[in-house]
């Protein structure tokens, strides 16, 4: 009896690997171009603030990796940053749904500065499925898979565990600059060292910020005002590595809400979240 298409995706590795190749291929080609654009001249133009800032690249990025996937997969629906910016709805409903960063860490990339990244995700019935993140400038290729681990070029990623009062804690300053909201971001940052924690670092890209928790290099991840497409692609490698992602007030995540907390153990999590100052940027739902 010959295999029914069922049997046949599930030999293949799952009835969306070939939307997982797709991703992989689609965030090398991207990496390509962003590398090479990273030391030439840019125009560069702002959005939601003076530091909410957008390129040329980030468009082009973003229009190729969309008119490919919208070629292949013509029924799936499509959540990308800078269609958001421009009036796009941002909406999880139950079909197939690919979430698009084209360049996380666009301030860095203005600056030169290396670390910049391709994020994209992909949903189906509002669960993420697979998560594909290029970190351009070293050519490191992040992965996850539902169900099937994390990986950084091929080897598998696993968190490490350790106390707060022992935890480099990673985060990301926002888009707001206003007194109250720098009030509050300081505020936090200063209670979680109260805590004992080793340090707290801002490196410009939320979505590397979680590879390198899923990796070992840091242990706990927190953030208000990122977006969905900053979290998609890294929850499904976080999960799959063996950490937990979960809302800043302690209950599950929700990926339209604009704040998280990622470690590797839920005792960890809990613990920064009871440390924070809630800041409210809103629901990329609300938009």
């Amino acid at each position: 009896m010959k295999p029914s298409g069922e049997d046949r995706a599930a030999r293949a590795g799952g009835p969306w690997e070939e939307c997982f190749e797709a991703a992989v291929q689609l965030a090398l080609r991207a990496g390509q171009i962003i590398r090479k654009a990273l030391s030439e001249e840019k125009r560069v133009s702002t959005k939601t603030s003076a530091v909410d800032l957008v390129t040329e690249t980030d468009q082009a990025v973003e229009a190729l990796i969309l008119s490919e996937l919208q070629e292949r997969f013509p029924s799936h629906r499509f959540i990308a940053e800078e269609a958001a910016a421009a009036g796009a709805k941002c909406v999880l409903t139950p079909s197939p749904t690919w979430i698009v960063d084209p360049i996380d860490g666009t301030c860095n990339f203005v600056h030169r500065f290396p670390t910049v990244a391709v994020s994209i995700g992909f949903a189906v019935n509002q669960e993420l499925e697979f998560g594909v993140i290029y970190h351009c400038t070293e050519e490191r290729l992040y992965t996850g898979q539902r169900g099937r681990g994390a990986f950084c070029n091929g080897q598998q990623l696993q968190f490490r565990e350790t106390d707060l009062s022992k935890a480099l804690v990673l985060t990301e300053i926002g888009p707001r600059r206003d007194p109250a909201t720098l009030k509050l971001f300081l505020s936090n940052m200063e209670r979680l060292l109260r805590t004992g924690a080793h340090g707290v670092r801002v490196i410009g890209s939320s979505t590397l910020a979680l590879c390198h928790l899923a990796s070992g290099a840091a242990d706990a991840y927190y953030q208000f005002g990122l977006h969905c497409w900053d979290l998609a692609a890294a929850t499904v490698i976080i999960r799959e590595a063996g950490g937990i992602v979960m809302d800043t007030s302690g209950g599950p995540l929700d990926l339209m809400a604009c704040r998280v907390v990622a470690a590797g153990t839920r005792e960890m999590a809990t613990l920064v979240a009871q440390a924070l100052q809630t800041i409210n940027y809103g629901r990329d739902d609300e938009r």
